[in-house]
C-alpha cells in the first residue's frame, strides 16, 4: 500500500516539472505519470504525480489528511 497527498498544481516548468501546493506547503513533483493542467489536483507518492483527481476529490481528501493529522496531535 502507498500513500499519496492530494495537491494542487500552481505552475509546470521546464522538463516536466510541477510546483505543487498541498495546503500549507509547495513542493516540485515530476509531471511524467500524469497529463495535468495548472490548478488541476494530483495525488503525489515519493515525488511523482501518479493520479489527475477533481477538484473536488482533491479539496475533500485534503481535510480529511488534515483532521486525521489534528486528531492524532491531541
Amino acid at each position: 500500500m502507498c500513500v499519496a497527498i492530494p495537491a494542487e498544481v500552481l505552475e509546470i516548468r521546464d522538463g516536466n516539472i510541477g510546483l505543487v501546493d498541498y495546503g500549507e506547503l509547495k513542493q516540485e513533483v515530476r509531471l511524467d505519470l500524469v497529463d495535468v493542467k495548472v490548478g488541476e489536483f494530483v495525488l503525489v507518492h515519493v515525488g511523482f504525480a501518479i493520479q489527475r483527481l477533481s477538484r473536488e476529490e482533491g479539496l475533500e481528501t485534503r481535510a480529511l489528511f488534515k483532521d486525521v493529522f489534528s486528531a492524532m496531535e491531541n
